[in-house]
């Protein structure tokens, strides 16, 4: 079958062949021609190392605009994009490179310098991503960029749209991260999705803040972007709040994604302690006067991102009731999606108008949607099930893994335990891994614990585990800061949790109760999108 994916790139280059597509942040442009150019010249490298289509070149940096141009240049070759996250260890990155079989790095030189020389079988070297030279291998094998590429030369010939063309090596929240497979239609049916259903035209803006070695990141700040015309800003650091805000204001970004510790930071850090004053809940409580107060700190909140934007889409993790029913209140304009890895990433999603309170929205097309009640333990609540266009192909060479995940070759078992209401929006209800039998058989998510105790103002982030009682503790990590400027010291804060503990105990039923809130001196290990790595800490029983 023809690659319809590469298609929609050969058209985009040739309608922006003189418009900007991909710019750094306070760096360089590059137009249509610019990357069309650095793609014919990557070609060519390849071809002088005698790269066969099929073959693996993997990617190692932070978000750029010639980390975008080597990722489509690999896939418009006919050889299999291996993305690998910058955030990876050294060990973690060469793990990689040898299991996925990579014949070729292109690399940030600061990671290339931490990882050393890469000495695997068949391997034919490293390029730099900031400027592919080279970094370790044969000299006589340089990049080169004609002079005499035109618009007409563009025309490639990919592999076909249902083979690999992906090996996604995700941090997964549940150990050690294994290799997704995915095709061209797996990424072309979530292009073509936010074609029709996402409101974003040829010219207009976007920031890059999620990581383009993420699913996530990479089919909305980067395919469905390039294919669409719309020109897209890398930061290529990790974005601080402080550039975040920046770059929004700078840019004005007509839609914006993002997980959801940057909202629910901005809301605890300064909304929250604005709306609980006595002022302010007393002026709340007034009808009219509550809708113009709203209105004011819609207005503030927008201009945090530019002000500019269609509407906020979170994904990655759920986000936060108590913020969540505070956006909804002052009518931001946010909707929530979910998703996975295994499906490019996108399983649900509805356009903010539509978007029914704590859920994801609904099925995405040439996707289909079921539950297994039997893993649920719970009417109308049980594991997820997906098939359609999105669903990856396996695991690289983990067959049998394969088998446990996709029922019947087909549907995909996504762990997430959830509801679909009768307008067919899904709710997650927790993942089934983490789901506690509660001591009379009731099913308690710990995620919806988690999201009460975040609302803690002292509390950062926190983890809901059972000790060998089987007894529910909350593992707490506390800002610091907060208690600083209360003048709290560590007894004091020891005693304020304690009170919080009880308070919170009083509005949970028996079961669900938190017997012990326990301190921990440092954040939570997190994959990419900011999911906390749960299997690091539920081992508690034994630490006891």
């Amino acid at each position: 079958m023809e690659n319809r994916l590469v298609n929609l790139f050969e058209k985009a280059m040739k309608e922006c062949w003189d418009s900007p597509m991909f710019s750094d942040y306070k760096g360089k442009d590059f137009k249509g021609k610019d990357v069309a150019t650095t793609i014919n010249g990557l070609h060519d490298l390849f071809r002088s190392l005698n790269i066969e289509k099929g073959e693996k070149i993997a990617l190692l940096g932070r978000n750029s605009s010639q980390w975008a141009t080597s990722y489509l240049a690999v896939m418009t070759y006919g050889a299999v994009v291996v993305p690998i996250l910058p955030d990876f260890s050294k060990e973690e990155v060469l793990h990689i490179l040898e299991h996925s079989d990579s014949v070729l790095l292109i690399s940030n030189d600061k990671l290339y310098e931490n990882l050393g020389e890469v000495t695997i079988e068949n391997f034919k070297g490293v390029y730099s991503v900031n400027d592919f030279s080279l970094l370790q291998g044969d000299e006589a094998k340089k990049f080169t960029l004609s002079n005499s590429f035109a618009k007409e030369d563009i025309h490639y010939n990919p592999l076909p749209e249902k083979e690999l063309a992906v090996i996604s090596y995700t941090s997964g929240t549940s150990g050690f991260s294994k290799g997704v497979m995915l095709t061209a239609q797996n990424l072309h049916s979530n292009v073509e999705y936010a074609f029709d259903r996402m409101p974003l035209d040829k010219g207009e803006k976007l920031v890059s803040l999620l990581p383009l070695a993420h699913a996530f990141g990479c089919a909305f700040e980067f395919l469905w972007p390039f294919c669409r015309g719309i020109h897209v800003y890398y930061l290529e650091k990790i974005p601080s709040p402080s550039l975040l805000v920046q770059a929004y204001k700078e840019v004005k970004p007509s839609l914006i994604f993002m997980v959801p510790l940057v909202l629910e930071k901005i809301y605890k850090k300064n909304l929250k302690p604005l709306l609980e004053t006595n002022k302010m809940k007393f002026l709340l409580s007034i009808p009219l006067i509550n809708k113009i107060i709203y209105k004011k700190i819609n207005q503030k909140l927008s201009d945090v991102f530019g002000g500019n934007f269609k509407e906020v889409v979170v994904g990655g993790a759920a986000l936060n009731p108590e913020v969540e029913e505070l956006l909804k209140k002052i009518k931001f304009p946010f909707t929530v999606g979910y998703g996975l890895t295994e499906c490019a990433p996108l399983i649900s999603y509805s356009p903010w108008k539509q978007f029914k309170s704590q859920s994801c929205g609904q099925v995405v097309d040439r996707m289909e949607l079921k539950l297994d009640e039997e893993k649920g333990r719970e009417k109308g609540v049980g594991e997820i099930l997906t098939r359609g266009d999105n669903v990856m192909l396996g695991y690289y060479k983990k067959p049998e893994e394969r088998e446990s995940v996709l029922e019947d070759g087909k549907w995909l078992r996504t762990g997430d335990l959830g509801e679909i209401d009768e307008d067919g929006f899904l709710y997650i209800r927790g993942r089934s891994k983490n789901m506690i039998l509660g001591p009379s058989g009731q099913n308690i998510y710990p995620e919806e614990i988690e999201a009460e105790i975040n609302n803690i103002p002292m509390i950062v982030e926190n983890v809901v585990v059972t000790d060998s009682k089987h007894r529910m503790i909350a593992l707490v990590y506390l800002d610091e800061e907060y208690c600083k400027v209360k003048g709290w010291d560590e007894m004091k804060m020891f005693e304020k949790l304690e009170d919080k503990r009880k308070k919170l105990n009083k509005t949970l039923p028996s079961y669900k109760q938190i017997y012990k809130m326990e301190r921990v001196n440092e954040e939570f290990k997190k994959t990419p999108k900011q999911s906390i790595k749960r299997y690091l800490y539920s081992d508690y029983k034994e630490k006891e």
